[in-house]
């Protein structure tokens, strides 16, 4: 075995390593629904592939999914899109290119798979990569989100349609206009335990009752009022969280927002 391999998981073989840390079916939550969501989308694309060192196991991932089924609010049919890419639980796998080698396996794929070219959104902020690593491969900005998401892409065919964000993504927060409303994904691990903290402390400390939704089909993600799509939390109309954040972020954002 190679010191560094990628590493396909499967529905059966997922379990065996984990995803984003989380590792023991029978303690995480996360990854039980994890699971459940890679079982459920597997058959239609959808997948994962892990970088695996001997020395110091599971140390990345890539994991990309048919356009049609990106669990984010775009318009990218015919791409494959690329849903979360990292390298690094320990930082000597940083820099190391291993991010781009994911990358270059997702395209190899999409090539293959006679896809228009391969779509990912970035942004400056935390819970994705950055474009750099992308605009190195030679993907280029095709569209923006707020606050400070962008859509990009390589494509194969210079002639079809770039992807773009979802039309009337920038008003659909005033959907919900009144208290405090989480959203949420099975595509993303970190959505459990500090969605529980959350909302215990919404209750006990600022007398709310929270709406939790769901997101459970890829046409529910992709009409999400934030651009990160698989998360987001809105009090009284507005985005206060446009990614997965702490119990104790939550109530720093809300001590500003009722003081």
């Amino acid at each position: 075995m190679e010191e560094i391999e990628i590493i396909n998981f499967t529905p059966e073989t997922i379990g065996n390593y984990g995803v984003c840390g989380y590792k023991d079916v029978h303690k995480h939550e996360e990854l039980v629904r994890k699971i459940a969501w890679y079982s459920k989308y597997y058959p239609e694309g959808l997948r994962i592939k892990g970088l695996f060192s001997k020395t110091d196991g599971y140390q990345g991932m890539i994991e990309y999914m048919p356009g049609k089924i990106a669990h984010r609010p775009v318009d990218a049919n015919g791409y494959l899109f690329i849903q979360c890419v990292f390298v690094g639980f320990k930082k000597e796998y940083k820099g190391k290119g291993y991010g781009e080698r994911l990358i270059r396996e997702c395209m190899k794929e999409a090539r293959e798979g006679s896809y228009t070219g391969v779509a990912v959104v970035t942004r400056k902020g935390s819970f994705m990569a950055t474009k750099d690593i992308f605009l190195k491969l030679g993907f280029s900005v095709v569209d923006t989100a707020p606050p400070d998401f962008e859509l990009l892409a390589y494509r194969f065919d210079t002639d079809a349609p770039e992807p773009k964000f979802q039309s009337g993504l920038d008003g659909r927060a005033a959907e919900y206009p009144e208290g405090l409303t989480i959203i949420r994904s099975a595509q993303c691990p970190y959505s459990v335990k500090n969605v529980n903290a959350i909302i215990k402390t919404a209750k006990e400390k600022y007398n709310l009752n929270p709406v939790l939704i769901d997101l459970d089909t890829p046409t529910a993600v992709q009409h999400s009022p934030c651009a990160f799509g698989t998360f987001c939390i809105l009090y009284n109309g507005t985005v206060i969280s446009h990614h997965p954040i702490s119990n104790g972020r939550f109530e720093n954002i809300m001590k500003k927002l009722i003081s």
